[in-house]
């Protein structure tokens, strides 16, 4: 008997099958099998061999969704399989929440996460997931501040200002957000409790409508991200008051922080981080995470996020991980702190 027409004793595999096995997308998968590699091995070895979906927990159009498509982009580039944007938006974001905790943990199904994956767990009953255990990091992608804004029709030009007119009108000026619940919302009840201040809270079924109507005049602050206002802050429609972060931001270096202007404790960040089903293989976690790392570190990339006022960040896993646990614990204290509630 000839070596091509030999069966191997082991796999009852003939050499020519081997051959065309090669030449397969199985292939990956069952040399790992002879070669007694581990199973999650195999399996980052092979992965992707589908299209992967990145769910976004909001409405498509804003920052989450911009963020997402552009990782997606750069990812099926990547893996040469196709990524695509899942728009679920709903429920305070819980409904994109729960489907991606509830998904098979094989790396097929992921999250872009923005702060309501940790600041949930405290406004919301019940909640069919938990932020920690459900879910397993991979990058915290990008961060950047919110800007406290005024109408121009507002007579103040700083945070001082603002509380001292504030404090001689108890609840006669508002502050509108981007809905209940949001981080807005949340910043907007955190500043009336380390101010000492009563200005009334005007959700919106979405940050662009607050905009709207703060352009308007038809509210007086607002707290937004800088994707959704440096336009009309360039142009003098809006008139910026401080940012939340601890240090002054690259887009609007002239503008003080909250800590400059009396406020030290008064730090928010906005995020976003992708993250997967609790129990998805290590390896593929890890492939995920430095090919989005790589994709983030590009310059095209960072051209396209700081444009958008975002700041680049890649993490490892584990430093998402923490990040996660330090935003749930100080989020809790907030809320407790603002009485805010979800109606």
């Amino acid at each position: 008997m000839s070596l091509t027409d030999e069966r191997s004793s082991n796999f009852g595999l003939s050499l020519s099958s081997l051959r065309a096995l090669s030449r397969s997308r199985l292939f990956p998968i069952i040399a790992c099998t002879i070669s007694a590699t581990s199973i999650a091995d195999c399996a980052a070895q092979s992965y992707p061999s589908k299209v992967v979906r990145i769910v976004v927990p909001v409405a498509a159009g804003g920052p989450t969704d911009i963020l997402a498509r552009a990782v997606a982009q750069k990812l099926t580039e990547a893996w040469n399989q196709q990524v695509v944007v899942d728009t679920r938006p709903g429920g305070g974001s819980n409904i994109g929440f729960e489907i991606v905790a509830k998904s098979a943990p094989d790396g097929y199904t992921l999250l872009m996460a923005q702060p309501a994956l940790t600041v949930n767990v405290s406004l919301y009953k019940n909640l069919a997931y938990d932020p920690v255990r459900d879910f397993a990091p991979i990058s915290l992608a990008t961060t950047h501040p919110l800007l406290l804004l005024a109408h121009p029709s507002v007579p103040v030009h700083n945070v001082k200002e603002l509380v001292t007119l504030a404090k001689a009108k108890p609840g006669q000026l508002n502050i509108g957000s981007a809905g209940n619940g949001t981080t807005p919302h949340l910043a907007a009840a955190w500043f009336n409790t380390v101010a000492g201040v009563r200005i009334t809270h005007v959700p919106y079924k979405g940050a662009s409508l607050a905009v709207i109507d703060l352009l308007g005049g038809h509210t007086d602050l607002s707290f937004a991200s800088p994707t959704a206002v440096i336009t009309y802050i360039r142009d003098n429609r809006l008139k910026p008051l401080a940012m939340t972060t601890p240090t002054r931001y690259h887009l609007l270096p002239e503008l003080p922080t909250f800590v400059e202007s009396g406020y030290p404790e008064f730090v928010v960040m906005g995020w976003y981080g992708l993250l997967a089903p609790a129990g998805t293989p290590r390896e593929i976690i890890s492939r995920i995470n430095a090919d989005t790392n790589k994709a983030l570190a590009t310059n095209d990339m960072k051209e396209r996020l700081n444009a958008l006022g975002e700041d680049p960040v890649g993490t490892s896993p584990e430093q998402f991980s923490a990040w996660i646990k330090d935003e749930v614990t100080r989020w809790a204290k907030v809320v407790k702190a603002a009485g805010a509630k979800v109606d």
